[in-house]
């Protein structure tokens, strides 16, 4: 079976990594968490102190950043590894989640993790979820899909899912987290949050997983089996040539 490209773009806390991380899995895709990247890079300018008003100490930052993924077998899910690091958990903390759209918003930063966002999907058979990935980094990905939530909805998710990992986090204080991501987010000046026009709404507020799941794998199918019919058609056109 042919391999495409799956973008899925949208708002924090609307379900676009679980989506994406499951559709990968009934697809035999890599997952890729461009999120994930974002936060590596931040949890690493915390780290190393770096000013992100210095484009030169960005520039030597960047230069000294590994990010991979790798699948954990006694997990059961793939994890997201900072210079050899496991650093799952710790990008998932509140204090990464305030800083993360001020570093994702940094041009440099930006073009950097295009870079390997582009080329960790080159070979295709990829779904990828992030702010601009049908706008910016895979224009032409074949299926494209914008998800959305209602804001307190998607709060209370965020919220559960800091409480699973023995994180209290008041809600107002999520709520006000993702409002300010989502200003920083959609007017930025490199890939700005924003639905590219051949891109699919999904939202996802009164949604259960297993429909957006459904909902995904159905455009990836009638996409693949689409292009198998055109090209025949293709095929057969040039040989009554």
């Amino acid at each position: 079976m042919r391999k495409i490209i799956v973008a899925l773009d949208g708002l924090s806390g609307c379900g676009k990594s679980t989506t994406a991380k499951l559709c990968a899995e009934k697809l035999g895709y890599i997952y890729i968490d461009t999120g994930a990247m974002y936060r590596a890079t931040t949890l690493y300018f915390k780290q190393h102190f770096i000013d992100i008003t210095n484009p030169k100490a960005i520039t030597q930052a960047l230069s000294n950043i590994q990010i991979t993924f790798h699948f954990i077998q006694k997990l059961g899910c793939t994890q997201t590894f900072l210079n050899g690091l496991n650093v799952e958990d710790e990008i998932r903390k509140m204090y990464i989640s305030e800083m993360v759209s001020e570093v994702s918003a940094i041009s440099e930063v930006r073009k950097h993790m295009v870079a390997l966002q582009q080329k960790m999907g080159k070979k295709k058979g990829v779904v990828m979820d992030g702010r601009d990935i049908g706008t910016v980094v895979f224009p032409d990905a074949e299926v494209k899909i914008f998800m959305r939530a209602d804001d307190e909805i998607r709060a209370f998710r965020r919220q559960q899912e800091l409480i699973e990992k023995k994180q209290i986090v008041d809600l107002d204080e999520i709520l006000a987290n993702l409002k300010k991501r989502d200003l920083i987010d959609s007017t930025r000046s490199d890939g700005p949050l924003k639905k590219a026009e051949d891109a699919f709404v999904l939202d996802s507020s009164y949604m259960t997983l297993d429909e957006q799941v459904d909902y995904v794998i159905n455009l990836v199918n009638s996409k693949i089996i689409n292009s198998i019919k055109l090209d025949e058609q293709k095929r057969i056109s040039f040989l009554d040539v």
